[in-house]
């Protein structure tokens, strides 16, 4: 029997139309692999793992590869992955020369007590793992960073004090930047369901921010009854726990399209930031909601497959 479900997506924003355009094959092409990863052993984790990985290696999304960089110009990546059916789950935060964050997520779930790795502690796991060091940052976005940072100095915001909290007035006359985090959701035919999540975080943030991505029950979140997997500004997905206030609201009786509505008005009204989630539940019914006006996803849900700029 097939996979019952999977779904990704490659970031709630404002998506530029040659942008998105660009982005949409390689989102079928992760729902594909994650099918196919599937196939090949019947395992719904590496199936929600190999699609993410597909987004981390395109460059085109602000994971692996092609990451945003920090204040500093260097890339800090966090992602985790959660298994729905024991709660177990692997996180990895502010990684810098890594190719797949996800695959050393997966790792820190099965092969130690903890959740989170964190840095230089979550690089050397790494290279424990035979990971080899790996270079993220593509000429494009350092061109994106050298561009934007001349802008500032420009418009006089230069001190490192001064962005601290300056980054909210960014979002908001450059929006076309801040987007691209990946995630995935995926339901196999037991109703085992697996949550996954990867990014390079917030343009310009303070070294040593962290987001959502990597908080279980904020970024992502996986039960026997349903999961997701949330993108946007780390912030306000954090202060709500998102992915989780979804899941628990299916475990309630709600349908999974009301839970996914509910979570991000309940965001809008609470916090106000940009954000957009995907969720799927047991039965292989798939959802997906923003408020930024689009956030591009594809999926495969009980043997129909799709794509949609959310």
């Amino acid at each position: 029997m097939p996979i019952r479900g999977l779904i990704v997506h490659g970031g709630a924003g404002r998506w530029e139309a040659r942008r998105l355009e660009r982005a949409k094959p390689v989102l079928i092409r992760a729902v594909e692999r994650g099918i196919e990863a599937f196939n090949e052993n019947g395992d719904v984790v590496s199936a929600c793992e190999e699609a993410v990985k597909v987004l981390e290696d395109s460059a085109l999304f602000n994971a692996g590869t092609g990451s945003t960089l920090n204040i500093f110009g260097e890339v800090e990546m966090d992602a985790s992955i959660m298994r729905g059916w024991d709660l177990e789950a692997g996180a990895v935060a502010a990684v810098r020369r890594i190719k797949n964050p996800i695959s050393l997520a997966r790792k820190v779930m099965e092969e130690t007590d903890h959740v989170m790795l964190v840095g230089e502690g979550a690089e050397r796991f790494a290279r424990a793992l035979g990971f080899q060091e790996y270079d993220p940052i593509t000429p494009e976005r350092l061109e994106k960073y050298r561009k934007y940072m001349q802008k500032l100095k420009e418009e006089g915001i230069d001190a490192l004090p001064v962005r601290w909290k300056r980054l909210g007035e960014l979002m908001k006359k450059y929006p076309h930047y801040f987007h691209g985090t990946v995630g995935c959701v995926a339901v196999d035919d037991a109703g085992k369901i697996v949550s996954a999540s990867s990014t390079g975080g917030v343009f310009l943030k303070l070294e040593g921010r962290v987001g959502d991505t990597p908080q279980i029950g904020s970024g992502i979140y996986a039960t026997e009854f349903a999961g997701a997997s949330a993108t946007g500004i780390g912030e306000g997905i954090a202060r709500v726990v998102l992915s989780k206030r979804i899941c628990d609201a299916v475990e309630r009786g709600i349908s999974i399209g009301e839970a996914v509505r509910m979570g991000i008005d309940y965001l809008t009204e609470r916090v106000g930031l940009d954000a957009g989630v995907i969720a799927l539940d047991v039965e292989g019914n798939v959802a997906h909601h923003s408020n930024t006006g689009t956030m591009p996803v594809a999926y495969y849900s009980n043997g129909k497959m799709g794509v949609e700029q959310g």
